[in-house]
């Protein structure tokens, strides 16, 4: 193993705050983490154990991390995280794509992570960030399954992350001296295939080449907008179906392509549509939330008008499928479906992901509060990091990195979305409290 094959961290002191990672990588992180265990009591006794400075030094290795870890009793424990390691092909895919683009080296050089490399990595087929059944526990204590000293060392792993994003990488396969001289190697390459692709074919002038492109045919015309998508083909038949396969749900995913094939058209042939910012690709988790949303819409609606709302039916199977596949138990996707049609991939962040704003943005969200009602007429609003709880009412305020105010009712002993976001508080708040 190269000394670039193995880091060890020293144990981080206590630490007070809620969050413990900062960078979108880091919290991707935490939220892989989260999405696999989904015991809540046990993930807020590895927090606590994590800020009481409980996790000793961690070492990262491909495809583990391993520390001692200390119980309640003050007990030390190894535990240890296994991580899903990249294949050689998935590494070939994730090395062309860092070395398609410089700004890529130059940021992870930085120790920094752009979107855009995760982003490029997946239409590249890999998954650079774990995900759900990704981290796999192994813990003295004798937990088979994940225990609150594993959740402990997986959450200080964040801020390690946050630090070094090459520490994600290295747990990947891969340690930051053999990537950098894979990617040499690569640009050194494609440097000398270049010059020699050049060297052999010569050049064209430009009056020339623009000469040659008076010549050419011109381009057939856009096909025209699709007013209705077209009709999805039956699947059942006289024959049984292939075990395992849930006929109803290939069918709804094939209706589901459609309508998404004529929305895709219709935003391609708008007027404004060379100025468009392009749509940030859905992960896999949202699109079970979107898809979600969209199969309730197909049985009768029942009772509250979730997901299940047509009981045994195709809609049910479909939604119970989804959040399934998505880490999500009935009533998790439920309230994912209502912050999906309240407001898109924005109203389920709100929902799902806990964000912390710069001092500017909770400035504005100070000064919005301070001027929405009239002097003397606010309700009594406590604040909890990015939300404002109106006492003795069952309402509730969550502000938006998008800057917007998102209404939220208590169901119970949950808070669930109650409508779409306004621009100001006051307005978002008064459609909870109307409907008290």
């Amino acid at each position: 193993m190269t000394e670039q094959e193995e880091m060890t961290f020293e144990a981080l002191p206590p630490s007070q705050g809620r969050g413990f990672a900062h960078t979108w990588w880091g919290r991707a992180w935490q939220k892989a983490l989260e999405d696999t265990v989904l015991d809540a009591t046990l993930l807020r006794r590895g927090r606590k154990h994590a800020r009481a400075g409980a996790v000793g030094a961690v070492a990262v290795r491909p495809g583990r991390l391993t520390a001692r870890v200390l119980g309640a009793d003050r007990t030390p424990y190894r535990t240890d995280v296994l991580v899903q390691q990249l294949d050689d092909a998935d590494w070939e895919r994730l090395l062309d794509t860092i070395a398609d683009r410089a700004g890529h080296i130059a940021a992870l050089l930085d120790r920094d992570m752009p979107p855009e490399l995760d982003e490029d990595a997946a239409a590249a087929g890999v998954s650079l960030l774990p995900g759900i059944g990704d981290l796999q526990p192994e813990c003295g204590c004798g937990e088979w399954d994940h225990c609150e000293h594993t959740a402990a060392l997986s959450y200080l792993v964040a801020r390690l992350l946050d630090a070094d994003p090459f520490v994600l990488l290295l747990m990947r396969g891969r340690g930051e001296s053999r990537l950098l001289a894979d990617l040499q190697e690569r640009s050194a390459s494609r440097g000398s295939a270049a010059d020699a692709d050049s060297a052999e074919r010569p050049g064209v002038r430009a009056e020339e080449a623009y000469a040659r492109a008076a010549s050419l045919p011109p381009l057939p015309p856009p096909p025209g907008p699709v007013s209705e998508p077209g009709t999805p083909p039956v699947l059942t038949g006289g024959a049984d179906p292939a075990p395992g396969l849930d006929v109803a749900a290939l069918e709804y995913l094939v209706a589901d392509t459609a309508v998404r094939a004529r929305r895709l058209l219709a935003d391609a042939l708008a007027p404004d549509h060379a100025r468009a910012p392009l749509p940030r690709e859905l992960t896999v988790s949202q699109d079970a939330v979107r898809m979600a949303a969209s199969a309730s819409a197909v049985g009768p609606p029942g009772p509250g008008g979730g997901p299940y709302a047509d009981g045994g039916g195709v809609a049910a199977r479909i939604a119970v499928r989804l959040a399934r596949g998505s880490g999500r138990d009935r009533g998790g996707m439920e309230r994912a479906v209502r912050a999906w049609r309240d407001g898109g991939a924005a109203g389920l962040a709100v929902l799902e992901e806990d964000w912390t704003p710069d001092p500017a943005a909770l400035a504005r969200a100070t000064d919005q509060l301070a001027a929405a009602w009239e002097p003397g007429t606010r309700p009594d609003l406590r604040a909890t990091g990015t939300r404002w709880t109106a006492v003795g009412k069952g309402a509730q305020l969550r502000y938006g990195p998008d800057g917007r105010w998102w209404p939220y009712r208590k169901e119970g002993t949950t808070w669930t979305p109650a409508g779409p976001s306004a621009p100001d508080p006051a307005s978002a708040l008064a459609t909870v409290l109307e409907d008290a």
